[in-house]
């Protein structure tokens, strides 16, 4: 029985994103949902799992539909979902009565449940979020047995929203638990339990590759891999600057970084070093491809310490640096220097 597992798509979500971006990123979620589904098709995978967060929020009913018909394109493969804490099911939710295609099967109790697919003689178990939060831990269960295969749909990982011991899973009986809410993809347990991760990342901080989890199990066992899908990767950089540096020249280094790493990804990156004492870097100007959501500066002035003293040595600046003199460059006496000048010429306290 082949699968592939994807949680916390969060169709409707509106991702933190450079200027570039910002507008697309939206359909742009909805669009890898769509690629996997045809995926599905081209592999004929036989089930398609869903741990939960489908849509960032509770969905519109004409969502709804959208995401029925592209599970209606598919002629092979079954579909099991949950629903997580972002779409929850409230009083009132068009989950409650919305009609699903014939190879759709969700769980949505509140309680464990399970469908049984004949065909591949599986169970798939899981249960969904009917508040924002579930404190208590409830995946301390084993496989009930119903079925030769069995698989469980798991949605949590954090104390507001169904703590998750590993050891819970490690004894289960289970051949699969597929989970979601953790958004960086990640093996609790090797080929048995396994965050997907989103399907795209969502915010500046879902750093890393995302995509889905394709899998198998045999009477050998199961066997899963983590494959890489989304449109774009947030990444973190610290860059490294020194005082020859300009904006000018800040700012071809960083487009030549966006450019090394991949245009279409979206970045923060962070400003370390000294830089000359006359130069201030402009960070608003330096977005080329309007895909930088965060330039931080946390740069130093390089001081001449030498001429510093022999203009203020009547002063407090002059006096401090002289309680230094002879610290080797790189000291913890040196960086003390640096800090205690800056602070010093910061305040002006002449």
């Amino acid at each position: 029985m082949r699968f592939i597992h994807i949680a916390d798509v969060h169709l409707g979500a509106q991702p933190d994103a450079g200027s570039a971006y910002s507008a697309g990123r939206p359909q742009e979620i909805w669009e890898s949902f769509s690629q996997v589904i045809a995926l599905c098709e081209e592999e004929k995978t036989d089930v398609l799992l869903i741990a939960g967060d489908l849509f960032h929020r509770q969905p519109l009913l004409r969502e709804l539909k959208e995401v029925n018909y592209l599970f209606s394109t598919l002629s092979h493969t079954q579909v099991v979902f949950i629903v997580g804490n972002h779409d929850y099911i409230k009083k009132g939710s068009y989950y409650r009565t919305f009609q699903w295609n014939e190879n759709v099967h969700p769980l949505l109790g509140s309680e464990l449940g399970y469908v049984m697919l004949q065909e591949f003689n599986l169970a798939v178990y899981g249960f969904s979020y009917h508040a924002r939060e579930i404190r208590e831990e409830r995946y301390n269960l084993k496989a009930p047995g119903t079925a030769e295969y069995e698989i469980l749909l798991a949605h949590g990982g954090d104390e507001k929203h169904v703590p998750v011991r590993t050891d819970a899973f490690e004894n289960s009986g289970f051949d699969y638990v597929a989970l979601g809410h953790i958004h960086k993809p990640q093996a609790l347990v090797k080929n048995l339990a396994v965050y997907a991760g989103a399907l795209e990342p969502v915010d500046k901080n879902d750093t890393g590759q995302h995509g889905f989890v394709r899998g198998e199990i045999t009477e050998k066992g199961t066997h899963v891999e983590f494959v890489p899908y989304a449109s774009r990767e947030y990444i973190h950089l610290a860059l490294r600057v020194n005082e020859s540096m300009t904006n000018g020249s800040v700012k071809d280094y960083i487009k030549g970084t966006v450019e090394k790493r991949g245009v279409q990804n979206v970045y923060k990156f962070i400003l370390r070093g000294y830089r000359d004492a006359d130069v201030e870097f402009d960070t608003a100007h330096m977005d080329v491809y309007g895909n930088i959501l965060e330039i931080e500066d946390e740069t130093r002035p390089a001081y001449d310490y030498q001429k510093l003293y022999e203009e203020n040595q009547d002063n407090l600046i002059g006096k401090f640096i002289g309680e230094f003199s002879g610290c080797t460059e790189g000291s913890i006496e040196y960086q003390a220097l640096q800090e205690g000048v800056q602070a010093l010429l910061e305040n002006s306290l002449i």
